[in-house]
């Protein structure tokens, strides 16, 4: 096979395009999985391959010597379950079964690794259609991702981050035409990136996000680590996330990242805290600690909030039918004493809320721990079209002020979704660092200011948005209206003779 041209966009538009066969005919929620599963298959397909055909040249005559070295690989592929065994048969019939059997068994030959990561997904499903129909769909599927333009290894990808990026692409993708429910599993990049930068994961931190999704934002902390100190990954990462299918996606984005130094467990965060110390009677803790939680969760667990075990409740119980604080109140409990430090998207009314979520909000001011409140714009994020907040935390704080953000005017407009520029995000970021007061835009609020406000957050309390109108000079309205009416007269006049000319009217 000849050796094409790295080019990101391309391989990004190939295996968009590898979903033309199911489009029109089965829901994107259905197929999604199929076409990540696959990009992973063959990702890994294509790396074993790489180096099978490396250690050939080298050890051609010593094929018990291959065959030591490669049990030893990143993923272990068993006889008939790598892409291209799948590819070689697919002319025949069968095909749901055997890709299927495929994932088991790579699922069994790589331990702890990938366990059960592809247990909630299936190639042999009746939503395929019928078998004749299933055979051909996912014919053309491997022949797709079997084209030149999507060929993998690492001797035509080098250190490129293609793959991970292509991933990303196709998560981004799904995201877009898939509603409400792609809030669940997906946050958008820019977003990432924001909190990424504010938090500053520094080496040796251990970072979290307790509702990971789709584990994109973990990955922009590593990245952003990996970018700022060369060397080794001296950093871990730590995720849970609730769904199944969607901690599927996390586990296959970091290993397709080269995220090795990742923990993330599938399990309900606040109704079953999985991340614990070694005897399981306390939470873990982290340097940072960021998350995208669903807003305003209605089914959050407040029956057993009362009794949790792990006490992270004792500033308050949230509200039955609001999950917001639930997940503040966890994460909060999570920071380490000396380096933690959060950052949290929520919806604004976690700023003014009263009743449990006021006396909540009221200690954590009181406990020093809230450190900014970042407005952002209105149809960010995937789902919903409501502003959201990012609200950041620290446990070591210098001073016991409060900065706000008002960000909502700033973005770059789109037909669905906006978007934060790099322009916009540099900005915040750079407010954030300076701590400055900056007309309309920024405000540092000392605790006596936000305790005169009741210890509400909303941001116009604090930050003056308001424009002053220019004064309309009456008189000169006056005028101008009486020559437009004069005008106007002598139109009619003008229309009444045009029209008696034409015969029309007296």
């Amino acid at each position: 096979m000849r050796h094409l041209q790295i080019n990101q966009d391309e391989i990004n538009k190939a295996v968009w395009a590898a979903c033309d066969i199911f489009r029109g005919a089965i829901h994107a929620s259905v197929y999604r999985d199929l076409i990540l599963a696959m990009f992973f298959l063959k990702s890994i397909s294509d790396v074993y391959r790489d180096e099978y055909d490396k250690l050939l040249e080298q050890y051609g005559d010593q094929p018990d010597l291959i065959h030591e070295i490669m049990t030893k690989q990143r993923f272990v592929l068993p006889e008939g379950a790598s892409f291209w065994d799948l590819y070689e048969k697919r002319h025949e019939a069968g095909s749901g079964q055997r890709f299927d059997q495929a994932l088991f068994a790579i699922e069994k030959a790589n331990g702890d690794k990938l366990k059960n990561v592809f247990q909630d997904i299936s190639f042999n499903i009746d939503k395929l259609g019928s078998e004749k129909q299933k055979n051909e769909r996912l014919r053309h599927l491997v022949e797709d991702f079997g084209s030149e333009v999507l060929d993998l290894r690492p001797s035509r990808v080098g250190s490129n981050d293609i793959i991970g990026n292509t991933y990303e692409y196709l998560i981004k993708k799904f995201a877009e035409i898939g509603g409400k429910a792609a809030g669940e599993y997906y946050t958008p990049p820019e977003i990432s990136d924001l909190l990424a930068a504010i938090l500053a994961p520094q080496e040796g931190d251990q970072i979290c996000d307790p509702v990971c999704g789709s584990g994109s934002l973990l990955i922009k902390c590593g990245r952003m680590i990996r970018s700022n100190f060369n060397g080794p990954h001296k950093y871990e990462l730590f995720g849970q996330e609730a769904l199944g299918s969607t901690w599927a996606l996390a586990k296959m984005n970091m290993f397709l990242h080269g995220e090795e130094n990742h923990h993330i467990v599938w399990g309900d965060t606040i109704r079953q805290p999985m991340l614990l110390n070694k005897d399981g009677s306390g939470l873990l803790h982290f340097d940072v600690v960021a998350a995208n939680p669903p807003f305003s969760l209605s089914n959050w667990g407040y029956e057993d909030a009362a009794n949790d075990k792990f006490a992270r409740f004792h500033r308050g119980i949230p509200p039955r039918l609001k999950g917001d604080y639930a997940f503040i109140s966890h994460m909060i409990e999570t920071l380490k004493p000396e380096s933690g430090r959060m950052g949290v998207v929520v919806p604004h009314g976690v700023l003014f809320r009263g009743a449990s979520e006021g006396m909540i909000r009221k200690q954590l001011i009181k406990e020093n721990l809230l450190d900014a409140v970042i407005g952002l714009p209105e149809k960010l994020f995937f789902g919903t079209g409501i502003p959201a907040v990012i609200l950041i935390f620290k446990k070591d704080k210098a001073d016991e002020n409060v900065l706000f953000i008002d960000a909502s005017r700033e973005f770059k407009p789109g037909k669905v979704q906006n978007q934060l520029t790099e322009k916009n995000i540099q900005k915040i970021i750079g407010t954030y660092e300076t701590r400055e007061i900056v007309d309309k835009y920024a405000y540092l609020a000392s605790f006596d200011e936000i305790e005169r406000n009741d210890f509400n957050l909303n941001i116009p309390r604090y930050v003056d948005t308001f424009e002053e109108v220019a004064e309309i000079d009456l008189v000169a309205v006056q005028a101008e209206r009486l020559q437009l009416q004069r005008e106007l007269n002598q139109l009619e006049v003008e229309m009444k003779g045009y029209l008696q000319e034409l015969g029309y009217g007296a």
